[in-house]
């Protein structure tokens, strides 16, 4: 087999022919600037009328104009958190987690140097996040909670309902930030039932190009715009309306919702049948969540003592495609802070690959991974240096087996 195998998909996924089909007549004959009086415009300006009320669907909000377009997931948080901040610019505590994307933690650590008090909430050994400490944590001071609802390296799902019920139980005031980027697509998103105040999206995570996202803000929810200039999204992001891209986003939304239950049930199977026999064949591989809900495409494996790093290159050799993590923290040596987070042992978490599906992923991929893949670990493990150590747990297994 020659060709690309793609696993992922937590990085980034191929634009759909569909999305691209819909996207290009906004690239030739409708090339107009929406915002413009003319004529010519309106075919460009419906265009986008519809595409937020197909995002407003997608995530069930109860206005077309909680919706507003971003550039990516970054920019949705960053506007979602600072916008929030500055609104509220008397209150200055903030509760996130220890396992969020590199987008926001990073950005909590500016607001930091900025005199914002930030608590980061810990996570058990499957990567479950302490609702205790939360809870406690919660107090008149406390502007927001953000929470990503899904773990980009690990696929683990947190529970955004029971997180919500706590905040406004503790404080009313406070906002309460959702980073949706890893579930748009693989699970239902509603954002009322779920009493989320603001929600973030990416489109290049479910078959739309780089560069379109969708920020929910619900309408009691009052935040200052991070990009200033125009009119455009109501005074509330500035800058000439991406038409193609707006489009692309809403026919992915569209597909994606239309496949959620092949996500659901074909897409987890595929999944759980790498994982399954990764397990079965490989003595030093673990699960690194353990029991904990995930999302359907995602697993995260540590194979004991060997470097993660060695693996990816001898699988990228075979045309197969795994990540050690979060795609924006790959060039950095230093181990996952998700996998660190979760008190992953020091044995595995160097050797942990994150696998990633989409509804594009094939059952013959599958088997040429689980084909390829114990050759690889056997060659990889022959040149590390803890023999005795990786014989004891092939002898544990054998026992176990036995």
């Amino acid at each position: 087999m020659t060709n690309l195998v793609y696993l992922d998909n937590n990085a980034t996924t191929k634009v759909d022919e569909k999305v691209l089909e819909a996207m290009l007549p906004y690239f030739k004959e409708e090339y107009a600037n929406p915002s413009s009086m003319y004529n010519f415009a309106k075919t460009s300006s419906n265009a986008i009328v519809e595409a937020r009320g197909i995002i407003k669907d997608f995530v069930n909000a109860k206005d077309e104009k909680e919706i507003l377009f971003t550039s990516c997931g970054s920019e949705s948080a960053n506007t979602a958190i600072r916008g929030v901040l500055n609104y509220n610019k008397n209150k200055k505590h903030i509760i996130t987690t220890k396992v969020e994307h590199p987008c926001v933690l990073n950005l909590y650590k500016t607001l930091e140097k900025q005199g914002y008090k930030v608590d980061y909430i810990g996570v058990n050994s499957n990567g479950e996040l302490n609702l205790e400490e939360l809870e406690a944590a919660i107090n008149e001071d406390t502007a927001l909670v953000s929470v990503m609802w899904a773990n980009n390296e690990t696929g683990v799902i947190y529970p955004i309902k029971k997180i919500s019920e706590i905040i406004k139980s503790k404080n009313k005031e406070t906002k309460f930030f959702v980073d949706a980027v890893q579930v748009a697509g693989k699970i239902p998103i509603d954002v009322q039932e779920n009493g989320i105040d603001l929600l973030g999206i990416s489109g290049h995570k479910f078959h739309a190009p780089k560069g379109i996202g969708a920020l929910y803000v619900n309408s009691k929810t009052m935040i200052t715009p991070l990009i200033i200039g125009g009119h455009q999204e109501r005074g509330k992001r500035a800058g000439t309306e991406n038409t193609p891209y707006i489009v692309g986003l809403a026919k992915a939304a569209q597909l994606a919702q239309d496949g959620l239950q092949y996500e659901i049930t074909e897409v987890k199977r595929l999944r759980d049948k790498l994982e399954s026999n990764i397990l079965k064949r490989i003595y030093n591989a673990r699960i690194n969540t353990g029991i904990a809900d995930r999302v359907p495409n995602t697993t995260n494996i540590g194979f004991e003592y060997i470097e993660g790093e060695l693996i990816l290159l001898h699988l990228s050799d075979l045309g197969i495609c795994a990540s050690s993590g979060s795609a924006c923290t790959s060039g950095s040596l230093e181990p996952s802070h998700v996998l660190r987070a979760m008190n992953v042992p020091f044995t595995a978490i160097h050797g942990s690959i994150r696998w990633s599906l989409s509804r594009f992923t094939t059952e013959k991929e599958i088997d040429y991974v689980i084909e390829k893949l114990p050759g690889i670990i056997e060659k990889v493990t022959s040149i590390s240096p803890y023999q005795k150590e990786l014989q004891a747990l092939k002898n544990l297994k054998n026992n176990t087996l036995s």
